[in-house]
This record gives C-alpha cells, structure tokens and sequence, in this order.
C-alpha cells in the first residue's frame, strides 16, 4: 500500500496544479462540504475519456462541488452538453457558479432532486447519452448502472468512482448498504455481458466499462 501511495504522489507532482480545480477544493472548503471529489488522476482521465470517445452528451450522477463536471465538460467539444443530477441545491449552486468560473457554464444542465426520479424524467423525454460518471450515493450504484444502461447509446461508456471505497468493499467485515451496493456495482460491472469493462486499481479505485453495440 505503500508503495502505491508513493507512485500515485510521484505522479500527482509532474501536472500542475490547475486553477479552475484549486477553486472547487476552495470553496467546498470554504462551504464545509465533505472533501469526497474524484482524485485529481481520475479527474484528468475523465477529460481524456470524453475527449477520444468524442461523447457529446454525458450525463453526471453526483455534482458535488463541481470538480468532476469541470473535468467532463472540459473533454467536451462544441455542442456538446453535461447533464449533472445532485440531490442537494446549495451543492449545485456551488458547482454552477464553479463551472460558470471556468468557463464553462453553458455547457452544464443540472437537475436537483433524487437522482432515480431525475433519471426517469430523462427516460420519459427520450434522452440518452454517450457517456456516464457515477459518483453519488453508494448504496444505489447498482440502480444507477441498469439507468445508465437503459439510457446508453450504444458503445458508451460508463465510470464509477470509489470501488474500493476507502477499503470496506475489500473487508468482508463490512456489509453497510453502501459497501454492498459497491460491491454489486463491481461485479455487473464486471460481468455483465451487455458491458466489457476494467477496473483501474489506484487511489480509491475507478471502474471503467463500455456498452456493447
């Protein structure tokens, strides 16, 4: 464990630190929101994933402060749009004006509310996507993946964050809901056969699949 700690700050210290990233760790600070944004790694591995598989709409489930919709909306090109679901609306009001900052307001649609009444509206307007992120409540990541499986073009991919979830999915001492839920999210993700998938192992995990045509 070590050892990946060290490889994961050697990698960390070659990027420089991105201003429009520094200002969403600010004010979640500022606003006593849990610090629970994607690691900075996974964050440009987002942008790096919208950008190749050239996704045009991309649907986020869990804004937080705004770190990982900036990271996807920066990989998208014009015309291209974010739709980003959070429960709470202060969160998404900081988010907002995070993404306004950077430049990239007009490219973000937010919906507040449960995330699975948000996610059946999109269902009834007939909205599907190229490209899905995954980082909200844990315990419901298996009902957010069969979404975003009805919802998915087809060879879009979807990614969820925190698959080991700081450890508990690995210890079979914990059975919370949450940590369950990961692990059901882990293995479909895994062998589903609508999906072909990998599960990248640093910081706090990040599950990667693509839906079959």
């Amino acid at each position: 464990m070590e050892q990946i700690k060290r490889n994961e700050q050697y990698a960390e210290q070659l990027y420089l630190e991105d201003d429009d990233l520094k200002r969403v760790y600010e004010g979640i600070r500022r606003n006593n929101m849990p610090d629970i944004s994607i690691a900075p790694g996974y964050g440009r591995l987002l942008t790096l994933l919208v950008k190749t598989s050239g996704a045009k709409q991309v649907l986020e489930i869990g804004a937080l402060g705004g770190y990982s919709g900036i990271c996807l909306a920066k990989g998208l090109s014009d015309g291209g749009k974010l739709v980003s679901l959070e429960l709470k609306q202060e969160y998404a009001e900081l988010a907002n004006e995070h993404l306004r900052q950077a430049g990239l307001g007009d490219k973000v649609e937010y919906r507040i509310g449960e995330a699975l009444d948000s996610l059946q509206q999109l269902s009834d307007e007939g909205r599907t996507f190229d490209f899905f992120f995954i980082d909200a409540d844990k315990g419901n990541y298996p009902n957010y993946l069969e979404w975003a499986l009805k919802l998915a073009n087809p060879g879009a991919l979807i990614i969820g964050d925190n698959a080991f979830m700081r450890g508990k999915a690995l210890d079979p001492s914990e059975n919370g809901n949450g940590v369950r839920g990961i692990r059901a999210f882990n293995e479909r993700m895994a062998q589903d056969p609508r999906l072909e998938s990998t599960l990248l192992p640093a910081y706090d995990g990040l599950s990667i699949a693509r839906v079959r045509d």
